[in-house]
């Protein structure tokens, strides 16, 4: 069994195709497939289902990928432990970032990193949309939640807390809740884009680590975290949001954390590239430095 096969497997198995697999390392498609074949039959296993219109996974297929990730990822560290440090950081990166990080610390840490370095151009779009890193090309994504797709690298970064908070003048007129099932007698804005239902808020069990779902209801709905925010300032309800989105306005007095430590939600921060695209000089320069960023105001979150 040859390693480089392994590693060939790996990256045909993300792909789902021999023919982008070769286009990626510039071989003859013919040449892929007599390699997985050779793997095949090394491993007296079939690894692939092959059909006119795509590939899939074998049982075997599937337990072998974790491992032929892990021989590719070593593979790439070898060779990267003895070039960077000669490596000159320039070229282009394309970054998909969520708008909440966008619009806040995020492109501030970004553009700083391009200013450090003449020869590098990154290019940030900002959107709450998962995009596909391969399909659309894109070298790295900042994303809150769980990561699901086995087919990509995830670094964490730092944990984000979320809160329910609202407006003094909205406290004034209508009283704070007294707990978080009396939630349900109040105005609760929706932030409709995270990963559990809009009106189901999580909080701790008193004297527990164990969690509870409050189902609460209100007026007005938007995926659009800052008019979220604005609306709660405004005084028109109780909003769950990150901490890092009203961290000022929470200093300022103008919104007021209601439930202190009994929010149980709290999402990683995640950077994110697929497997096959090993993260280059520039690439692990530029998570470590919004890393350090983020660390550095960890406060915020």
């Amino acid at each position: 069994m040859r390693a480089d096969d392994v590693i060939l497997f790996a990256q045909v198995a993300e792909l789902g195709s021999f023919k982008l697999a070769a286009d990626r390392l510039g071989l003859a498609n013919s040449v892929v497939s007599k390699r997985i074949q050779r793997l095949e039959q090394d491993l007296e296993v079939q690894l692939l289902h092959r059909t006119t219109r795509k590939l899939s996974l074998t049982e075997a297929g599937v337990s072998l990928l974790p491992t032929a990730k892990q021989m590719a990822q070593l593979r790439q560290d070898v060779t990267e432990s003895v070039t960077q440090l000669s490596s000159v950081i320039k070229g282009t990166l394309r970054v998909s970032v969520p708008t909440i990080s966008g619009d806040l610390l995020l492109a501030e840490a970004i553009a700083e990193f391009a200013s450090l370095h003449d020869e590098l151009r990154i290019d940030v779009k900002l959107s709450n949309r998962f995009v596909d890193l391969i399909d659309e090309g894109f070298d790295l994504a900042i994303r809150t939640g769980y990561l699901e797709d086995s087919s990509l690298i995830a670094r964490h970064i730092i944990d984000s807390q979320w809160l329910v908070c609202a407006a003094p003048s909205y406290i004034a007129k209508f009283g704070k809740p007294s707990s978080p099932e009396s939630l349900e007698y109040h105005n609760c804005l929706h932030y409709t884009y995270q990963s559990t239902g809009e009106g189901d808020w999580e909080f701790f069990i008193p004297g527990t680590e164990d969690k509870r779902i409050v189902k609460v209801n209100g007026n007005f709905s938007t995926n659009n975290a800052a008019a979220l925010r604005k609306a709660a300032i405004a005084g028109h309800g109780i909003v769950y949001v990150p901490k890092c989105l009203v961290y000022h306005d929470l200093q300022a007095g103008i919104l007021m954390d209601i439930f202190p430590h009994q929010v149980a939600k709290k999402l990683g921060i995640y950077a994110i590239y697929p497997f096959t695209r090993h993260p280059s000089p520039k690439l692990r320069a530029l998570i470590a430095h919004i890393r350090d960023r983020y660390l550095a105001m960890a406060h915020y979150f």
